[in-house]
C-alpha cells in the first residue's frame, strides 16, 4: 500500500460527496492508503489566486505543510483545479528559498507547521494510470465495463500549463483512455475532450459558457458514447447539472450520464452503489447500470 495525504477539496467535501465516498471505497483496491487532512481549507480556486495572490500562496502552503506533516511524500488530489493550484504553489515554494522562509514564518505565527518542499502533488488519475497503480487497477476491475462506450473528458486545468502539470501531452492525453480500456470499456475519441467545460465563466457569461459546454456533450453523443467520465468535480458539475440549461436553450434532449473517475472504476470493481451514490447526480446514471447488468 502507498500512503498518501488525501486532500478532498471543497466539492468532494460538500456538493460532490459522491466523489469522496467513491474515492475512499476505491483507494484500497488500487493500493492507496489515504491519510485525511482535516484541518485544511479551500485552495482558493482561481478567484483568490487572481484577487489576492499572496493570500492564495499562503492558503496552499498551509495545505502542503499539513500534507508533509503526515510523513507522506505524496499529496493526492481529486480535482483539476486543486491540482493546478497546489502544484503551482509548490513550484514557487520549492524554487525560492527566500519566499519559502517568509511564508513559513507566517505559517508558524498561526500555529501551522513549516513547509520544506518535500511533497509531490498528484491527482488520483496520475497515480493509477501507470506503474503499480495501473496494474492494481486492472486486477481490481474484475466486473468490467464490457460493451460500455465511455467518452473521456479531461478538462483544461489538469493538462495546462504543461510546465506545471507535466504528466502527459496536453494536446494528446492518454491516461483516461488507458483507464477506460483497463476497466474493459471502449474509449470514445472526440476533439472537445481537452477543452474547457465553461465553469469559470458561467455566472458572468452564461451564453458563452454554454457554448463551451455543448461541444463535448454533443460530440460524445454523436460518437455513440453511453457515458462520459471526468477527473474534475467542477467539470462534473457543469456537464451533469447544466445539461438542463443546454436543453432549455437548444430544445434538444441529451441525457448523457456523467461519472466521476472513481465512480467509473468503482463500477468496474464491483463497489456497492451505496458508496458510488449515483442518486446524487442530476442526469440519471440508470442507463449505464442497466446496460452493464445485461
Amino acid at each position: 500500500m502507498k500512503t498518501v495525504a488525501y486532500y478532498r477539496g471543497c466539492l468532494a467535501s460538500l456538493s460532490a460527496k459522491e466523489l469522496d465516498t467513491s474515492t475512499r471505497a476505491l483507494a484500497p483496491k488500487v493500493g492507496l492508503e489515504l491519510v485525511d487532512l482535516e484541518t485544511v481549507t479551500c485552495c482558493g480556486a482561481g478567484d483568490i489566486h487572481e484577487a489576492e495572490p499572496d493570500y492564495y500562496l499562503h492558503l496552499n502552503a498551509r495545505i502542503l505543510a499539513y500534507a508533509e506533516a503526515t510523513g507522506s511524500d505524496t499529496l493526492m488530489t481529486v480535482c483539476n483545479v486543486c491540482t493546478l493550484n497546489l502544484r503551482q504553489a509548490n513550484f514557487m515554494l520549492s524554487n525560492d528559498d527566500v519566499l519559502r522562509e517568509r511564508v513559513n514564518a507566517n505559517l508558524e505565527s498561526v500555529g501551522a507547521p513549516p513547509y520544506s518542499g518535500g511533497v509531490d502533488v498528484r491527482h488520483l488519475l496520475w497515480l493509477i494510470a501507470e506503474g503499480d497503480g495501473y496494474e492494481l487497477l486492472k486486477q481490481a476491475a474484475h466486473k468490467g465495463l464490457k460493451g460500455l462506450r465511455v467518452a473521456p473528458f479531461y478538462g483544461c486545468q489538469i493538462l495546462r500549463p504543461s510546465r506545471l502539470l507535466g504528466f502527459e501531452d496536453p494536446d494528446r492525453p492518454w491516461s483516461l483512455e488507458a483507464i477506460i480500456e483497463a476497466c474493459g470499456g471502449e474509449p470514445v475519441d472526440y476533439p472537445a475532450k481537452i477543452k474547457c467545460c465553461g465553469f469559470p465563466i458561467i455566472q458572468a457569461r452564461e451564453e458563452t459558457a454554454l457554448g463551451e459546454l455543448i461541444q463535448p456533450i454533443e460530440q460524445a453523443i454523436e460518437r455513440g458514447a453511453d457515458a462520459m467520465v471526468t477527473p474534475c468535480p467542477l467539470c462534473h458539475l457543469s456537464l451533469d447539472a447544466w445539461q438542463s440549461k443546454l436543453e432549455a436553450s437548444t430544445g434538444r434532449h441529451f441525457a448523457l450520464p456523467i461519472l466521476h473517475l472513481s465512480q467509473l472504476i468503482g463500477v468496474a470493481a464491483g463497489i456497492e452503489e451505496s458508496e458510488l451514490k449515483f442518486k446524487r447526480h442530476v442526469v440519471s446514471v440508470k442507463p449505464v447500470v442497466e446496460k452493464l447488468s445485461v
